[in-house]
């Protein structure tokens, strides 16, 4: 049998829970609002600068971190950025000196291609050319950065930015790399991302005079681009085109751009290939085409002679790959940390976001926590809590549909994901138990393709959850069971919450069968929460704020299904059936409380005496504390 591990030093989130948690896209891409579109946690993180900053972000996103060292090495990182303002534009404008595909150049610096003697200059050979001309430049622009990183992070104190300091910024191999790219490559050349400007850099790359051929080249590149221009201009008076303009691509070289309302009729014979884009009409001539074939061959040229005078250059380099590797990471790294994080930080209400705290085995507290990606939406997001810990593993939440059960789900899971990639998180206080999985059971559908009704794609996902669940695992269930029918689905659904039980996995579990709530009664270590919602002339106002113990809403579904407009005596009859059931249901929990109060008052105690186990207050705080509990213990007032 084969079975997959997944990274151990990684969270592992499958990718069921990755869609329904919209880690990556969001669910629904429909305007919110007027002017907010519903974004998912990674496009609300997407301000780093570079690519590998983007995709470091997203893979971390994808299996954040479990070890505590390096995440609390990145909480000190923001710590730093956030109380030194210096450093942190001053990380912002070094970070944009680096070119934004940084990462990129070592691809084309690990492999060394084979040239036959003799071989003839080729449009694909000179692009491989062009390219590694591009990647030099491109280190060359890196390197030249680093001594404004090393200005920026020389009196950093955190001990990431000073890791990086001493490995980067204090590694003499970098200056003499620079120093040996510096004896072949022109100083003023820079990397460029203009089509036109990056073919003159890479055609100018090296030095004058160190080849002859190379020189010659250079200088019917310059003729012919010369000539280009000339035509131009002798097209503007010939033909009374004052606005022409000669842009340039890398695949059809120069061309021409005419205003529409410039051309008075037909465009003269003269131009050919006339195509319409936008209000401009593109075109070219034979002495243009003609000149374009004698221009790209001119760079082609360039291109071959400057990869031969590289050659030794870029044995070098090879020679010393771990180096670039080393700067790559470092750089994404950065700019993950300072782009993404440390931005998103600053640009919120102060004390919006606070820094999480993490325990091997401790609970997992979240006070006054929003939603990282609709708090950016509502300037009203009402927060919410949530404890968990050994002695009370579950949570089962309550409440009528709207009233914020899905939103909760999602916000808890959002949270340790956030917390466990190193972020400071939208919460008041955040103490969280490292996660090594988050399985969610969320959403509805059938799915016709594979033929699978709600109820077995419910059932798929329960099973892939129970077979993988981990002790340090955290499960978050919507709904479970209420696709088949009533006594299958509540029994299915109890059946789940005991063998979860069994496990020390923290479990958050919604749902509308308050008969679950019976669960309480019997076993100490669940919890049960409900949405606060107002009934108000027979409408409900909801409060989206999460309280203790049952919901206080009668019978919502039996007040929805008369605003929906069933008749009053279907409505009527459902209640009074309603009433007898509910009433059974209540003697039978009276007669649980009752003869499981003692059981749970110590289950209570033992799980206060755990908590101030893995507290860090001082003796005296926690001798408060455990005084307290006593005189709870005594008079019978001792609430989770």
């Amino acid at each position: 049998m084969v079975t997959f591990n997944g990274s151990f030093d990684h969270m592992n989130i499958d990718a069921t829970s990755v869609h329904n948690l919209e880690i990556i896209e969001p669910l629904c891409s429909g305007v919110w609002g007027t002017s907010n579109k519903k974004k998912s946690l990674f496009q609300i993180l997407k301000t780093t600068k570079t690519v590998g900053g983007a995709r470091l972000l997203r893979a971390n996103l994808l299996q954040p971190l479990k070890d505590i060292e390096t995440i609390n090495a990145r909480l000190d990182c923001l710590d730093e950025l956030m109380s030194n303002e210096e450093l942190f534009f001053g990380l912002v404008q070094v970070l944009r000196k680096f070119p934004k595909d940084t990462d990129k150049v070592l691809c084309h610096f690990c492999f060394k291609t084979t040239k036959v003697a003799g071989e003839a200059v080729k449009s694909a050979n000179a692009r491989k050319s062009q390219m590694l001309i591009s990647n030099i430049i491109i280190l060359k622009t890196a390197l030249d950065a680093l001594p404004f990183l090393s200005k920026v992070l020389k009196n950093a104190k955190s001990c990431l930015l000073c890791n990086i300091y001493k490995s980067v910024c204090e590694n003499a191999k970098y200056a003499q790399m620079r120093k040996r790219i510096g004896d072949i490559i022109d100083e003023d050349v820079v990397h460029a991302r203009a089509p036109f400007v990056a073919c003159t850099q890479q055609c100018f790359a090296i030095k004058a005079g160190v080849d002859g051929l190379l020189d010659v080249a250079r200088r019917s590149f310059c003729d012919t681009s010369e000539a280009i221009h000339d035509l131009a201009n002798k097209y503007r008076e010939e033909f009374n085109l004052h606005k022409l303009k000669i842009p340039f691509n890398n695949r059809q070289g120069f061309y021409f751009s005419i205003p529409l309302k410039d051309i008075n009729g037909k465009l003269p014979d003269k131009f050919i290939k006339v195509m319409r884009n936008g209000k401009n009409i593109h075109c070219t001539t034979f002495e243009l085409a003609s000149l374009n074939v004698r221009n790209k061959s001119a760079a082609a040229e360039c291109f071959m002679r400057t990869e031969m005078c590289l050659e030794d250059l870029i044995d070098a380099i090879r020679e010393d790959i771990s180096l670039l590797t080393l700067l790559a990471e470092i750089i994404c790294l950065l700019d993950m940390i300072v782009n993404s994080f440390a931005y998103m930080i600053s640009a919120k209400p102060l004390d919006c976001y606070s820094r999480p705290e993490f325990t091997a085995s401790g609970p997992m507290a979240i006070d006054a926590g929003k939603h990282p990606i609709l708090e950016s939406l509502h300037n009203d997001f009402i927060p919410n809590n949530l404890f968990l810990s050994e002695a009370s593993n579950m949570v089962i939440v309550m409440g009528p549909n709207m009233s914020g059960k899905s939103t909760y789900l999602q916000q808890v899971c959002l949270l340790i994901i956030l917390a466990q990639i190193g972020c400071y998180v939208p919460a008041r206080f955040a103490s969280i138990r490292v996660v090594d999985r988050i399985f969610t059971r969320i959403g509805t559908g059938d799915n016709v393709e594979y033929n699978t009704s709600t109820f077995m794609n419910e059932m798929k996902e329960t099973s892939f959850l129970m077979q993988n669940v981990t002790p340090r695992s955290l499960i978050v269930m919507d709904e479970l069971g209420r696709s088949t029918s009533t006594s299958d689905g509540f029994a299915i659904a109890w059946s789940c919450c005991e063998h979860l039980l069994s496990l020390k996995a923290y479990t958050v579990f919604a749902t509308h069968m308050e008969a679950l709530s019976e669960m309480t009664t019997i076993y100490p270590s669940v919890k049960v929460l409900h949405f606060e919602v107002d009934l108000r002339n027979n409408h409900l106002d909801f409060k989206f704020r999460l309280k203790d113990g049952l919901t206080h809403v009668p019978h919502y579904g039996l007040l929805l299904a008369g605003v929906a407009g069933l008749p009053n005596s279907v409505v009527e009859t459902a209640r009074d059936i309603t009433v007898r059931i509910t009433e059974k249901d209540s003697k039978r929990m009276t007669n649980n409380c009752e003869q499981y109060h003692s059981l749970q008052m110590a289950y209570r105690v033992a799980q206060r005496l755990i908590c101030l186990k893995y507290s860090n207050q001082g003796e005296d705080d926690v001798r408060r504390a455990l005084e307290n509990l006593k005189e709870s213990y005594m008079e019978g007032r001792l609430t989770f």
